[in-house]
Formats: C-alpha cells, structure tokens, sequence
C-alpha cells in the first residue's frame, strides 16, 4: 500500500473531544472516523486490524470445534418476550416497523440462537454442540464514552454452546477460558481472569477478562502472589483483605473489560422449552453457556495497553502491516532516483515473499513528519531508505517497540525482513 494513494490522512493533532489514548491515537492516525457519539466508521487501516483481531478468534474458536454462523441483527419482538427481557434491559434499541411491528437491535443473541440450534436438537447424541458469530451488536449507552470501547455500535464475537451435563458444560467452559487467554497473548495483551456477577444475561457464575491498564473502567480486587481476582462491585472483600486463597493482601487495580464468559444454565432453554431425550428415555432441559469477545472493543484494548506519546505500538500479529517503508526524498534528482528505485525493488521482493508493505513514497515531505506518522501509526518495523543510509550501503532498520535504528545491508535485508515477520 502506497500512502500516496491511501483513502485517509493522518492529523497534526488528535479530536478535542478525543477522551482517551484509543479515540486520540486511532482518529488521529485515520484508523477509524467517528459518524456519531458511540458510532464509527472502520477505514482501511483499522479494517485491516479488526480483520487480524477476527483472524484470531477464528482460529481459537475453531480450534474448540465450535461452528460458525450468521444470525440477524434485527430481532422480532416475541422471542425477547419469552425470556422477559423485551421490559428488562435498559439498553435494548427499539424498532417500529411501518406495518407498527416491533423489533429490536440485537444487544446479544440468546433469544435468537437458543430457538435456532435447539431446532435441531432431538436426543442426548446431538449434544454437545456450539456455534458462534462475528457480528454488529448494539446498546443504547446513555454516555458512549472513550473511543471505540464503550460504543452504541461494535463488533463481537459471541458463541453459544448446549450440554446434556453441567459436568460438560463445565469442562467446555473451561476450555474456552483457556482459548480466550490465548486470544489476549496472541494480540499482545495480557488478560486476568476475574470473578464476576452475571449481569443481564445468568444469576449463576460468570468470569471477566480484564486487561490491566491504568485506563480500565473497572476496579479489580486482585491478589499479587496467585491468580485470584474479583471485580470490587460484586465482591464482598476489600483492599487489604487477605487473599481468600493463599492469605496475602489484596489490591486495587484497573482494568478493561475484555471479554466475558457465562454458565446459562436453563435460564435460556427453558422458556423456549429447549429439551432432549436423553439416554434413559426422560426429557431434559439443555443446559447452555455462552461466551463473548468485543472485538472492536479489543482493538481500542490494545491500543490502551500499548502506546507512548508519540502514538500506537501495534503487536505484531494485529497491525496493519508488519512493514512500514520510509522513503526520504532528495532535492539532487539522481540520488532521489537511487532511493526509490531501491525502495521499489525491496517492496517488489517482499511482494513476491508474500509480505504487504506499507510504503511511505512521499515526495515533498519532511523527513521529521514521515517519522512522527511512522510513530503515530504505529507499524512494527520501519525501514528508512535514504541518502545516509544508501550511502552506508543499506536500509536503516528500527523497531517501534524500542531500540536503536541499525543499518541492515541492501542485499539480503528482505530475507531479514521475512525471517523477522515469521518469527513468532
């Protein structure tokens, strides 16, 4: 991708109303463009990370043997009824139809999918069986507030599983526990796990995944020495309290909410009246959990989690472009020839490596400007061809993570270049 023919620009400052690192740091780098408060535009750069973050997901998730599917975002009003959340979630968006039917904006799909899959449940050997979506989800938040991780619009990935036995049930909660900690390391963030009240959606047990950062919403009561955590609004403890585990003293800290999981039960299947038959000829209601990823939520994650003041410092599995290349221009024509032919060969040969460049081939831009882009952006590697460098023999190599800039040779630095974006 040429930044000459990028749809977006980058902005000398971020949005006055930009209240935190994500919303400065992803508008400024036309990442994303706000339409309304709480709802965004994904413009080609963010796209390409939300599309990495889904990437992921997906294969955790597959990895589970759960099953893919696409259910509707706008709900008919009688299935919302049934479990008697139509009157009881103050977040719902409410839709009138021409023809005076309601609808709803899906805020979670429990009332969509428990029907659907339990249309094809019929005895103790259809279970267990899971699916999940990536899918538009929207809640009419009274205050939508910093950038893309409390919107009225965002992406998530919400998955939904039905088990003969809580003993089952139990096993595969566990397992997508394991699966989700392995989505926050594999998008470079590390995730708590915390104990959880079930909100809108079970009375019985749930668990948080907060990432710790001093930009979180919520405070976490977390012990330093084990891997006990509560979330404070539904704990009973305090700060200084000793560890209900191995006794040492609690903290507060912050964290965002990254993701969360939850045991249904037969809250969802019973008023659709969801059962099996199971192997001794009763019938038994389906016991369901499900479990959900914000996937736009984590992208803004990520960007509180990882930053400095010059801009983003994207991990290297979710950026836009592993690569970002930095042509500085000459103002003596010849040695302005030399870097961009020199820039186009290194783009031809990692093309042909199958690794996408971003390629900074402005002419008339200061070298200064290219770079404070380069760090707003956020790319993992930028390579500077330039008139020093050239003159060194090489590409100047510097990693946005930190480090002092090396002079890597001409001739073989796309090998060097791929050996690093393959390296895990």
């Amino acid at each position: 991708m040429r930044m000459t023919t990028l749809l977006t620009k980058t902005a000398k400052t971020a949005p006055a109303e930009a209240d935190s690192a994500n919303a400065k740091f992803l508008l400024q780098g036309g990442f994303v463009r706000q339409e309304a408060a709480g709802i965004y535009s994904w413009l080609p750069l963010g796209l390409r990370v939300l599309r990495n973050v889904e990437r992921i997901i997906r294969e955790e998730m597959d990895a589970l043997g759960s099953q893919e599917i696409l259910m509707p975002a706008l709900h008919p009003k009688e299935p919302w009824v049934t479990t008697g959340r139509w009157d009881n979630v103050d977040i719902l968006f409410k839709v009138l139809s021409q023809t005076k039917k309601e609808y709803a904006l899906g805020a979670s799909h429990e009332e969509i999918v428990t029907p659907l899959v339990g249309s094809f449940i019929r005895s103790y050997t259809d279970l267990p069986v899971s699916v999940y979506q990536i899918q538009t989800k929207f809640r009419d938040e009274l205050r939508a507030k910093s950038g893309i991780l409390r919107g009225r619009e965002f992406q998530m990935k919400d998955m939904y599983s039905f088990h003969r036995t809580q003993e089952d049930l139990d096993a595969f909660y566990q397992k997508t526990l394991e699966a989700y900690l392995s989505v926050y390391r594999r998008c470079g963030v590390d995730a708590k796990v915390v104990e959880a009240s079930g909100g809108i959606f079970t009375e019985k047990k749930s668990h948080e995944f907060q990432v710790i950062t001093p930009a979180g919403e919520d405070r976490i009561l977390a012990c330093s020495e084990c891997t006990f955590a509560q979330n404070s609004e539904i704990s009973s403890l305090t700060e200084t309290d000793p560890c209900p585990n191995c006794g040492k003293t609690l903290t507060i800290t912050k964290g965002i909410e990254a993701g969360n999981i939850f045991d249904l039960g037969t809250k969802y299947s019973e008023p659709f009246k969801i059962e099996f038959t199971d192997e001794d000829g009763t019938r038994k209601a389906v016991l369901m959990g499900c479990y959900g990823i914000g996937v736009s939520r984590l992208v803004g994650t990520v960007v509180e989690a990882s930053h400095d003041d010059r801009g983003i410092i994207w991990p290297k599995s979710i950026a836009p472009y592993a690569v970002h290349l930095v042509s500085l221009s000459s103002k003596d024509p010849a040695i302005n020839e030399r870097v961009m032919t020199a820039s186009e060969s290194l783009v031809d040969e990692l093309k042909e490596a199958g690794i996408e460049v971003f390629w900074d081939d402005r002419t008339g831009v200061s070298a200064g400007e290219k770079f404070a882009d380069a760090d707003l952006l956020g790319i993992p590697l930028r390579i500077v061809i330039s008139e020093k460098a050239l003159a060194q023999g090489g590409a100047e190599w510097k990693l946005r993570a930190g480090g002092d800039a090396r002079i890597v040779p001409v001739e073989g630095v796309a090998e060097e270049i791929a050996a690093w974006v393959e390296e895990k």
